[in-house]
Parts: C-alpha cells; structure tokens; sequence
C-alpha cells in the first residue's frame, strides 16, 4: 500500500524474524496467542485510514443518532437480554470494511459489519508495537493511533472507558470461561495494563441489586463491568449467569450489553451510505436474486464468521424457517482487491476501525485482518502464510 515500505521489508524478512516475533508475542501476553498472526504489518495510507475511519463515524451517527431507528432497533434486543438503564450512545464500536476497486480503479472502502462490542482494546496497541520492534522498524517514523493519541494518552482514554471513577479491584472484565477464549492475550493485557480483573460469568454472584466476586477468600464488590460475554456463545454452551440481566443492578456498564444487539447486523439494511453493499432481511427479501454465488447468508448474531454461508444455493435459504428468517440477512459479496504485496502474490486485507464514545466519538485504532480465501477467518485461510491477524501501521501524508 506505500510501496517504499512494502518492499522494503518483504526484501529484509526472514522467518527468523518472524518466530522471533512469535515468541515476544507470547512473552508479552504472558500466554500463547492462539490465532494466526500475520508475518507483516500493512502499511496504509493516512488517507485511507482516514476515510474509513470517517464514513465509520457517519455510519454510526446514522444509526445513533436516529430516533425512529432507535425505536425500530428495540425489536433486535431480546426480552430476556434487555438490560435496565441504557446510555444515550455505545461506549465502544467497531467498523470493519473491505477494500475494492472502485470504476476509476481507485480504491474504495465497503462495508463488511460493525458492531458496537469490546474488541481487542488492550492487546491490538501491543502488537502494532511489536511489529515495530521485532522488525527493527523504528526509524521510519511509523504510528497506529489515530487522532494524536500515543501510549500513554490512549491507556489513560482507555482507563476512562473502562474504569470510569472506580477502584480496579471493584471493575471486572467479564467473559465466559475467559481461559478458554483466544482473546485472553487481550485479557491479561487488559489486567496488566488497568488492574482489572478477569471474572467467568458463572462466578459472578448476586445479592440483592448488588454484585461480586470471590478472590483471596474476600467478597469484592463489583461496581463495573467491563461487558466481554457474547448472547450467542451463552445460548450455545447453555451458561447461565447467577444474575439476570433485566435486573435493575447496582452496576455500571462499560459497554452495555443492549448496544451489542442495535449496532449489528441487524443495522445494516437501514444504513444509507455509498460505503454499504446492498443488504436485505431474509423474511423481507422479494425475489432471490439469480446471482447467488455474489451473495452471503449471515446469521445476525454469530460472531467470528460462524454460520455465514458464501453463495448461498436457493434450496438453503429455502431450508430456513420462517420464525428465523427475520434473524438472517442476504448481503451482496464484495470483491477485496489484493492489494497487500506479499512473496505469495497478492493478499486481501479487511480493516476494523475502533472507536470509543465518551465525550466524543474517536476512532483510536485499527485491526487488520489478511487473508486470500473466500472469507478473512481462519478456517478460509488454512495452510497458508503471510495471512492472519495484524496491525496497521502509517506515517504522516507530509512526512
């Protein structure tokens, strides 16, 4: 993407360097990171990052700041999932587009999905950095903040969010099963980085509107949750919280759980935007379109690519029950350009924009994920390299 960089460091790569990396990955997350990492950064235009960061802004504004999508977006929640005392706007949100050659051959941002749900906040920081030193890349004046922000700015921006104006001890990081997880490198992190605690859901107590954990034989209050625990993986694995998430508990979110459903999938077919690939609810859908194979079926809330279908058959759609139709969308596919140069040809690269909403909404962030098979997730890139999870690095268009 700036070709000076690019080919500069596919010419000085080798693969000791990167297992090099690996392995200060590992020792910095003080766990193995269990997802692919990509053997490279992308290098991207401030430009370009700066437009998907922009029509990200506009495509959540669109969603939040619409009363009459508001009230629509009340049928997305489930009655047993609403949660009591929803802020005004999401705390964190993610973007994620692809990239596409527009008429003019331009490149042009699309939207994939976005989502209003923790990412990677403690951990993503850490390995743009470690793209930086593992490849001996500091002297080409590169960052990955947006905005001005650095490291000391963004953890204190990150400490807000997640902690607001309670003690560590008091805000929890809750997930399920967090060992388990392939996010628990951002977990640890997260502690590392703020003193917050990692706490499985199902060990969460409630007395009366109050909640707390056990730790060192002390009940500690929890005045805070940092919200990790997605509904779908809930229902999936039949976990069942020792609360329940209507009550009127005396507990800040960071991250309330209703934003997870608004801003989702389910958004999609309502935003008006050039970014935005054409979208339908299945139960709405007129006619099937003849060009299948130019379409995905995707479920509304799954997460990481499960049950999305690429190029769906009619007799699949079909299969599909009318109570669920509503829960499923026909989106049309993009075609990524591969537009990352790597000794393995071209590669795709499918950008997440992340932001976080307290006074303002601020981009602060980007995950990139890298990929040459039908979609970005691990199981449509296996046995393959220069693929995976990495980071976006930039200089300034002056510089």
């Amino acid at each position: 993407m700036i070709p000076y960089l690019r080919q500069r460091f596919n010419h000085s790569f080798s693969p000791a360097k990167y297992q090099a990396f690996l392995r200060r990955m590992d020792e910095a997350c003080g766990t193995h990171v269990q997802f692919r990492l990509c053997e490279t950064p992308c290098f991207f235009p401030k430009s370009l990052l700066d437009r998907m960061a922009q029509a990200g802004e506009e495509l959540i504004r669109q969603l939040v700041e619409n009363p009459a999508y508001r009230a629509k977006s009340d049928e997305a929640v489930p009655a047993e999932f609403k949660v009591p005392n929803e802020p005004a706007h999401p705390l964190f949100v993610q973007v994620d587009f692809g990239l596409v050659r527009g008429a003019d051959g331009g490149l042009q941002p699309k939207l994939v999905e976005l989502q209003a749900f923790p990412s990677l906040y403690a951990y993503q920081g850490l390995l743009a950095q470690e793209y930086i030193d593992s490849y001996g890349l500091q002297d080409q004046s590169l960052k990955y903040f947006f905005g001005g922000l650095g490291n000391v700015s963004y953890r204190e921006l990150l400490a807000r969010a997640i902690l607001g104006t309670h003690d560590p001890e008091n805000v929890v990081l809750m997930e399920i099963h967090p060992s388990q997880q392939k996010t628990l490198p951002d977990f640890l992190l997260t502690e590392k980085l703020l003193g917050v605690r990692t706490v499985d859901i199902v060990d969460i107590r409630k007395d009366g509107s109050r909640l707390y954990y056990d730790h060192g034989g002390k009940r500690i209050p929890i005045r805070r949750i940092y919200n990790r625990a997605i509904v779908d993986e809930l229902e999936r694995k039949n976990v069942k919280p020792g609360f329940d998430w209507r009550d009127d508990l005396d507990v800040e979110w960071a991250g309330h759980p209703n934003w997870y459903f608004r801003i989702s999938k389910f958004s999609i077919p309502y935003l008006k935007h050039d970014s935005v690939p054409r979208t339908w609810f299945l139960n709405e859908l007129r006619e099937i379109p003849p060009d299948l194979e130019n379409y995905a079926l995707k479920p509304l809330y799954s997460f990481a690519g499960l049950g999305v279908v690429i190029a769906p058959s009619k007799e699949e759609i079909a299969a599909i029950a009318a109570d669920k139709r509503p829960h499923y969308i026909l989106q049309e596919r993009l075609d990524f350009a591969p537009v990352i140069e790597t000794p393995f040809g071209g590669t795709k690269a499918e950008v997440r924009v992340m932001y976080i909403w307290l006074e303002e909404l601020k981009p602060v962030l980007t995950i990139i994920r890298m990929g040459r098979g039908l979609m970005m997730g691990v199981d449509h890139n296996k046995n393959m390299e220069w693929v995976g999870a990495s980071a976006g690095l930039y200089v300034e268009e002056s510089a």
